[in-house]
């Protein structure tokens, strides 16, 4: 058990409070463990009716998994990398197949695994603070904890939108792409939580009463500019299309897209193209387990990392630099299934659900 988690249940509701406030409740593999515990424990009680996720203090939800941690191990031992993969896609299936109603507080910054812990719940929850985003690749990493499921439905082309430039959304965007399910403003949510702890069986009501009119969506009137410029799977189209066009905010785009990582952009399309397809999220996490193992140990993540989150120079140099340089026989090679030997499984009592 750990205390970066506060799990307690009270008056029929289980509750996950994210508890790492300096490091914005990144996940790290006890954490992940921790949860799954009361998850499973709470599955097979029958006075439970309701779980809610949300975190103690501090700013922001959850800033993602502990990635600083993983470019550490991962320079060595993969081994541990490996075992905070595992538990965390567990975590993430059981969240997605679980049969108790789920409720997530996305109040603040929600990324990696902040939105892969939130976007399974059935009711998800934003306000005027939240920023959801997938930002992976401009640390040489991809969007994963369920990204290729999630993001490839998006409409239009907004999840490729999203997962090259790592666009920030906020609560009117997420509620217009029903990443969201209400709005609530950050001074309403002691007022939720307090209507969902006195009537759990009644979820809809409570989060009906402190919902509000969210925010309009800034990103709709970008929408056929995304549909068109990020149409293509291939990142050398994606890059001339953006070249190509004149207006100010393809060019703002262009340059964003220029600082990520060339293979963590080839990588990502091809998640999702791959994604789009799957026929169950089981099969989507036994993918990026797969893949999440291989990216780690590459240059471009320990280099993404460093530059960003360690040394914080901010000037990662990328290899292969160039989106011609990364081959369809690389990437090959990171998506390779695993043995069924070392491959990821979910937990016993989720894996005939999903």
């Amino acid at each position: 058990m750990t205390d970066d988690v506060l799990i307690s249940a009270e008056r029929g509701v289980g509750r996950l409070r994210l508890n790492r406030p300096k490091a914005i409740h990144a996940l790290t593999t006890a954490m992940c463990e921790g949860m799954s515990e009361a998850l499973l424990r709470w599955r097979a009680d029958s006075a439970i009716q309701a779980v809610l996720i949300d975190h103690a203090e501090g700013r922001g939800f959850c800033a993602g998994g502990d990635v600083v941690m993983l470019a550490r191990s991962s320079n060595t031992d993969a081994e541990e990398a490996k075992r905070f993969f595992f538990a965390e896609y567990r975590l993430n299936h059981l969240l997605f197949t679980y049969p108790k109603s789920t409720v997530a507080v996305m109040d603040g910054i929600t990324m990696g695994g902040g939105v892969g812990i939130s976007l399974p719940c059935d009711y998800r929850v934003a306000t005027e603070n939240t920023r959801l985003a997938m930002p992976e690749t401009g640390i040489g990493l991809f969007p994963d904890v369920g990204g290729g499921w999630y993001l490839s439905r998006l409409p239009g082309r907004v999840g490729q939108f999203m997962v090259l430039t790592g666009a920030r959304l906020d609560a009117g965007e997420c509620h217009y792409l029903n990443l969201a399910t209400h709005y609530v403003e950050q001074s309403g949510i002691e007022d939720l939580v307090d209507r969902i702890l006195k009537a759990p069986d009644r979820l809809q009501g409570a989060l009906g009463a402190a919902s509000v009119s969210a925010p309009d969506a800034r990103i709709e009137q970008n929408l056929a500019q995304i549909a068109k410029l990020f149409a293509s799977d291939r990142l050398e189209d994606v890059i001339a299309a953006l070249e190509a066009d004149e207006s100010d905010w393809a060019h703002s785009e262009l340059a964003t897209l220029r600082t990520k990582s060339p293979l963590s952009c080839k990588v990502s399309l091809r998640l999702l193209a791959e994604g789009a397809d799957r026929e169950s999220f089981t099969d989507e996490m036994r993918a990026e387990y797969a893949l999440a193992g291989r990216v780690v140990r590459t240059h471009d993540f320990r280099e993404g990392v460093h530059a960003l989150l360690i040394d914080k120079t901010g000037d990662p140099v990328w290899d292969p630099p160039t989106p011609e340089g990364v081959t369809d026989e690389m990437l090959d090679v990171l998506f390779a299934p695993l043995p069924d030997s070392e491959a990821w499984t979910p937990f016993p009592e989720a894996e005939t659900v999903a």
